[in-house]
């Protein structure tokens, strides 16, 4: 099927309801039992997380009748739902809560992502801030923009341009990296100008997708965590790869990294600093 701007709109629409039904009210109310650790210490999910993704899987089904829906929430029970994106004629990866362990500590640093696959290609992408009301929205071909609560497209996106590694600012997540190379990355962030570590791939993504920020760089690829956002960067302008150069497949990848930069020759000026 062709996700046309209408579709996009009525998935942005119901990411808001959910938030404003099953997240913001939540927030900071959370009790101790609401909270709990899922793969490690953490690794957290929340009575918030659990009740928004049902609600927009039901939201979803009911706009789009037969579509698969992956979210995290539901993975995480069941590792066999991913093996579904890739041949699905449509299918949705949901992140209710990223940022579980921001929100969690009542800090306001969260997004809820989506994004849409058709037979394993993403189509489209939403990123949405609760707090902010707005949403980055990502149509495959058709450009990156931000809509307000209303729907409103208000501003197009369009990443920094390039600049030199040492006036570079990126967030880089070296924690899931595998010794010797967790140590090297780390101790390079010094060639960037500066480094930003939000806990919220959601907020780190729109960050350089509208251009305040020049590379990302990611080793952990769970699709809900980066689909939404590799195309919104993509669609506004930007240029990404795995480490080793190859195209990154969301519907197949959830290893091998993934660098997120302005244009080809700045990703690898970045790959070369970090990882060469």
């Amino acid at each position: 099927m062709r996700f046309d701007t209408k579709a996009a709109r009525d998935v942005a629409a119901l990411l808001r309801d959910a938030t404003r039904t099953e997240i913001l009210p939540r927030f900071r109310r959370l009790a101790a039992g609401d909270v709990r650790t899922k793969s490690s210490p953490l690794d957290l999910v929340t009575e918030a997380d659990e009740a928004a993704e049902r609600m927009i899987e039901a939201a979803l089904r009911a706009r789009f009748p037969g579509c698969v829906v992956v979210g995290e929430e539901a993975t995480a029970a069941n590792g066999a739902l991913l093996s579904k994106l890739a041949d699905a004629d449509l299918a949705f990866v949901v992140d209710p809560v990223d940022g579980t362990a921001n929100f969690a500590a009542g800090m306001p640093l969260f997004g809820c992502m989506a994004a849409a696959f058709v037979k394993g290609e993403v189509v489209a992408g939403w990123i949405h801030d609760p707090l902010g009301d707005d949403t980055a929205v990502a149509l495959r071909g058709e450009g990156a923009w931000f809509e307000d609560s209303e729907g409103h497209r208000f501003a197009d996106l369009r990443v920094a341009s390039p600049v030199p590694m040492n006036r570079m600012i990126g967030a880089v997540s070296w924690g899931f990296l595998k010794e010797p190379q967790r140590s090297q990355v780390a101790s390079r962030l010094p060639n960037l100008a500066g480094i930003v570590n939000f806990r919220c791939a959601a907020h780190e993504y729109r960050l350089a997708a509208s251009g305040h920020a020049h590379l990302l760089f990611y080793n952990k690829l769970m699709p809900w965590d980066h689909a939404p956002g590799w195309l919104l960067h993509r669609e506004a302008g930007g240029y990404s790869a795995r480490f080793d150069g190859s195209d990154y497949e969301a519907s197949h990848h959830v290893t091998g990294g993934l660098i997120c930069a302005p244009d080809k020759a700045s990703w690898q000026e970045a790959r070369d600093a970090l990882l060469g």
